[in-house]
């Protein structure tokens, strides 16, 4: 008997995919399920992300093959062609930049592979994907400008920022001075680009101090910025000037923001992240949603001190439990998919 290519097996029968997805007693003719992940750096943001993607995967009894683009045009170009050369299932995607993401998402949609994007700040104009998912940047943006209004008015900003080309920087960054104009407390006074690179944020950070500029709030994108500068200023006997602000929520953050040298940060977890990711691609390969260009926006939740030990406040980055009660709760069809917290395998 000759037995038809999974491929074409499963436009036929798509329910032959929730079977094998759940490694339930199947014929020999069906494989398992084959995601690719392609990510763009080797940043722990993003080492975090794949950790995410994967447990889920392994939830669901789906192979995961990652690769990563360390921040190259061309080795990116490449990883596309390798993971549709392999004959993946379902892709998902973090590119450094919306170049790479539309040519992955033209050559997904030509070889028939769903894609999922990764922090791609929405779906792509003119081309058709499953789902982007992303935190919600330009509402971030405002919610730090609220909170230095109502905590802190009439104190002057300086940022030290993420890449200023990545669409995510500039959507936080645009909405956040938007606001801070239209509530007239506060004045940005310096905006500085820290690349995400800790040595080159603490570089800024002495800039700032010693050019004389006047400011009194530093907002530093990430916490691992905001840790070297942090040990900068204390080291310089400075940090009592300054109210320090970042973004993450992050392992390195949280016992800042405990001690008081962090006032004030946003959670936003890379892990969980990459589990809604996995659970939206294999809805629609699981054929329990056709629905296209879906924009998936993850809670951004404010964290302070009072709060930072509250694991449904501050979403822990490395895999947990908590996330599968999170995503039942704020996407409960797609945590469907998943166990009971108490249940879930380890990562």
């Amino acid at each position: 008997m000759k037995f038809l290519p999974f491929k074409q097996l499963r436009l036929l029968l798509p329910g032959v995919v929730a079977v094998a997805a759940f490694g339930l007693a199947f014929t020999s003719y069906a494989k398992e399920l084959t995601f690719g992940y392609i990510t763009p750096g080797p940043d722990t943001w993003y080492k975090r992300e794949v950790d995410g993607f994967v447990w889920g995967a392994k939830m669901l009894g789906i192979k995961v093959v990652v690769l990563n683009s360390d921040y190259d045009t061309q080795k990116e170009v490449a990883n596309i062609d390798s993971l549709i050369t392999q004959g993946v299932d379902g892709m998902a995607m973090h590119s450094f930049n919306l170049q790479g993401a539309s040519l992955c998402a033209k050559r997904c949609k030509d070889a028939n592979i769903p894609l999922v994007l990764i922090e791609n700040c929405g779906p792509l104009k003119g081309q058709e994907v499953v789902a982007a998912v992303d935190f919600d940047w330009p509402g971030m943006g405002k919610q730090y400008a609220d909170y230095m209004a109502e905590h802190y008015p009439g104190k002057k900003v300086a940022e030290i920022s993420g890449m200023l080309d990545k669409i995510g920087v500039q959507l936080l960054n645009n909405n956040m001075k938007q606001r801070m104009d239209e509530l007239g407390k506060n004045q940005l006074v310096a905006l500085r680009d820290g690349k995400f690179n800790p040595s080159l944020a603490v570089n800024e950070a002495q800039d700032l101090v010693q050019s004389g500029t006047k400011f009194d709030i530093l907002y530093v994108f990430n916490e691992d910025m905001a840790a070297a500068v942090i040990r900068y200023l204390k080291n310089e006997g400075l940090l009592d000037k300054y109210i320090v602000i970042a973004q993450n929520g992050s392992p390195v953050g949280l016992p800042l923001v405990k001690n008081g040298e962090l006032a004030y940060t946003i959670s936003t977890s890379p892990g969980w992240q990459g589990l809604v990711s996995v659970l939206a691609l294999y809805q629609n390969i699981k054929g329990d949603s056709k629905e296209v260009n879906q924009a998936i926006v993850l809670p951004n939740i404010p964290v302070t001190q009072d709060v930072a030990t509250d694991k449904k406040k501050v979403v822990p980055w490395e895999c947990d439990p908590v996330w599968i009660d999170l995503t039942k709760q704020y996407y409960p069809k797609l945590g469907a998919y998943l166990p009971d917290a108490a249940n879930a395998p380890k990562p």
